[in-house]
């Protein structure tokens, strides 16, 4: 568990510049007290002490703000940051390397048993907001963009933004390198916009079609 706490302390220091000493990533950091106390959460819950195990996911939530369930796996690497309003489902998996931001849904869609939840790939970084429902796979290097809502499988190495969620590539290339993650969330393309902005075009030059034929008929 303290090589754990000591890799979680070092991907916050490598994720978020304002952190600025060990001491104060141990003391304010809410998403590391999650994690932390998640760990002892799983283990129980393996255990098959599940009500002793969701009693420690309760307190965490009350002092964190954030709710994982006892059940979810949750990879190396992980940094919730800020994290208020994250909820986490009882079959969710999360890879390594993942950073999820503040009010992230990672939930299921209804009351089906069995695995209910998304499962997230390495390098995935969901942005403040979004929701990911339902049983399903999101791939590696994988940015989803804030507010958005996730309801399908994502290939790896795409960029997802809207509601409903939509795959947006990245000039045809990976979103991040296996050995880097990509933490800008603010430089995602906006698929509504650009579909806007290319209705404004034909329009425009519906218009010019039209003062030419109108010219041509006054000639």
């Amino acid at each position: 568990m303290f090589d754990d706490i000591r890799r979680d302390i070092k991907v916050i220091f490598e994720r978020d510049p304002a952190a600025k000493s060990t001491l104060e990533v141990l003391l304010t950091y809410p998403g590391l007290h999650a994690l932390i106390m998640h760990r002892v959460a799983h283990f129980l819950y393996k255990k098959k002490f599940f009500t002793l195990a969701r009693i420690v996911s309760q307190v965490s939530r009350f002092l964190t703000g954030i709710e994982i369930h006892p059940g979810a796996k949750i990879g190396k690497g992980v940094f919730i940051d800020h994290g208020m309003g994250v909820v986490i489902g009882e079959t969710a998996e999360v890879g390594d390397n993942v950073t999820i931001y503040q009010g992230v849904t990672l939930g299921g869609t209804g009351k089906e048993k069995g695995k209910r939840h998304p499962t997230i790939g390495n390098n995935v970084v969901i942005s403040a907001g979004a929701k990911v429902l339902g049983s399903f796979e999101v791939g590696d290097n994988v940015k989803i963009g804030a507010g958005s809502v996730v309801l399908k499988p994502v290939p790896p190495n795409c960029t997802v933004v809207g509601v409903p969620g939509k795959i947006v590539k990245k000039d045809g290339q990976r979103v991040a390198r296996a050995s880097e993650i990509d933490l800008r969330h603010d430089l995602l393309p906006d698929p509504v916009m650009e579909m806007i902005t290319d209705l404004k075009k034909r329009i425009s030059d519906l218009e010019k079609q039209v003062e030419d034929l109108k010219a041509k008929k006054q000639e």
